[in-house]
């Protein structure tokens, strides 16, 4: 008897328990996002026209990555309802770009995991997100058709950034676009005249410096002749007209090599950073807030210019989205590198700071340490402050929901109303059996597993001629005590999940 044979007697259409991560998981995806939510949905997700920032900890499998789908997608409709108030979206869940680099910058730190993540910093994140805003944004001004979908950036718009604020933007795009897809120069030159940004002023210098040669040059081979051309006096003065660029040129360099040995979660060349900042009029850069030195100052100056400019465009605030902070190759599932990593966010006035929200959704191993901790990491993090929650538990009712809901979105054409998850079992187990059975698996995933292989041992029991449609309180058991078994040394360790 196979699986699908069972589901479509009872009008499903396909299994929905096949799937184990919401990344990967259609039927969620397609019919289950805007469905099904935790019971502490509304203090996570909050008011998108004024975010606030949520700390949820739960235990692999509990519907952490589903939540941030869910709220992506939550956003994207308050977008389309909101056009000139709308919430840009940084999803930070991709570390391993960052932390390669950051290893990579650490020579002799390389192999030693542990000690390499002790020494990242708040600013390091700081840089993590302003270069996946900043590309998100650039990416969308410069390739509308390349873009996620996510952000709407349209000519009219930016037309009213003002000068300062194009130069702004210009200037993040220097500092943080880090994409393979063009050469920075090429894509720097591509935005400033997408934005109209002039930049005659920058080339006075050379301009200067070309001249002084042109004119001595020409008076001196005038005068002298041939000979003017190895007489020394005369190109001391072509030099004299170089001066000025050549010195600008000089604290460019020196600026530039500061910020890319600055700037540790990816790879600048400090000479393209040199030739980038060369382009802009000396005295709309002089002053400025740069990334160069190991402090937080310049970087909340930086992402205060990337919220004006946003505003500006129409996205009044920002939801940065921290998921699968566990599954980076430096990190490897250890719970004392992920407190590595995350300690240095849990910081009040980067986390309440004003037009941003962070949804942190983190593995609860880390819990283990957030215990140990001493008062002043709870004065510097005001984690009673963080909408905080301990533990992402799921009910054996919340979970029976979840099931049904499934259920409904793989039903076969117009029969999702009679679609449950009690009509799979023989009527003498009851709705309160199974919610009672549904509660020790504790989080969607070990219950979709559960599930899946319920399936799959019921059908193995009985041939395709002489089927049987209803699970039995014997094979549920049997299956259950199994499960349980695997589930423990999972819990310990020895399984694989």
């Amino acid at each position: 008897m196979k699986v699908d044979q069972f589901l479509a007697h009872h009008g499903i259409g396909e299994n929905p328990f096949g799937q184990e991560d919401a990344l990967s998981d259609h039927v969620f995806r397609e019919s289950c996002l805007d469905g099904t939510h935790h019971a502490a949905w509304d203090k996570i997700y909050g008011s998108p026209a004024n975010p606030s920032t949520s700390v949820v900890f739960g235990e692999k499998g509990a519907g952490k990555t589903a939540l941030r789908l869910q709220i992506v997608e939550r956003l994207e409709s308050y977008n389309k309802e909101h056009a000139d108030a709308r919430v840009f979206v940084v999803e930070y869940d991709d570390f391993n770009p960052f932390l390669d680099s950051f290893r990579e910058r650490l020579h002799g730190w390389r192999k030693k995991p542990n000690h390499a993540l002790k020494r990242w910093r708040l600013w390091d994140h700081m840089d993590a997100i302003l270069s996946l805003g900043v590309g998100k944004l650039v990416k969308t001004i410069l390739h509308p058709d390349l873009a996620d979908g996510t952000v709407v950036v349209d000519d009219a718009a930016l037309g009213k950034l003002s000068r300062l604020q194009k130069r702004d933007l210009l200037m993040l795009d220097a500092f943080y676009h880090h994409a393979y897809d063009e050469p920075p120069l090429q894509r720097w030159s591509k935005l400033r005249r997408k934005l109209h940004y002039s930049n005659l002023k920058a080339y006075v210098d050379p301009a200067i410096g070309a001249a002084v040669t042109v004119l001595t040059l020409a008076v001196a081979c005038g005068v002298m002749g041939a000979s003017a051309l190895i007489t020394w006096w005369v190109w001391a003065i072509v030099a004299g007209g170089w001066a000025l660029y050549g010195w600008r040129q000089l604290q460019l360099c020196w600026t530039g090599w500061r910020i890319a040995r600055q700037i540790r979660v990816f790879d600048h060349l400090s000479n393209t950073l040199r030739r980038l900042l060369s382009r802009f009029p000396k005295q709309e850069l002089d002053g400025q807030p740069l990334p160069s030195k190991d402090r937080s100052d310049d970087r909340y100056e930086l992402l205060a210019k990337f919220q004006s400019t946003l505003k500006t465009l129409g996205y009044t605030s920002i939801v940065i989205l921290v998921d699968r902070v566990d599954e980076p190759h430096l990190v490897n599932g250890s719970a004392e590198r992920m407190r590595d990593l995350l300690w240095p966010l849990f910081d009040n006035k980067f986390l309440k700071y004003p037009g941003i929200g962070f949804k942190l959704l983190l593995p609860q191993e880390v819990t283990y340490y957030l215990q140990r901790e001493e008062k002043e990491f709870y004065e510097r993090s005001r984690l009673d402050k963080q909408n905080l929650v301990q533990s992402l538990e799921w009910t054996g009712e919340s979970l029976y929901d979840v099931t049904n809901d499934r259920l409904k979105a793989c039903a076969a054409n117009g029969q999702a109303d009679s679609v449950s998850i009690k009509n799979l079992f023989e009527d003498g187990i009851s709705r309160e059996e199974l919610i009672g059975t549904f509660s020790r698996m504790r989080v969607p995933r070990h219950l979709f597993k559960f599930l899946y292989r319920l399936l799959v041992d019921h059908c193995k029991r009985f041939p395709e001629d002489s089927p049987n449609w209803k699970i039995s309180r014997e094979t549920l058991q049997s299956t259950l005590a199994v499960f349980n078994r695997d589930l423990e040394a999972f819990d310990r360790g020895m399984g694989t999940g």
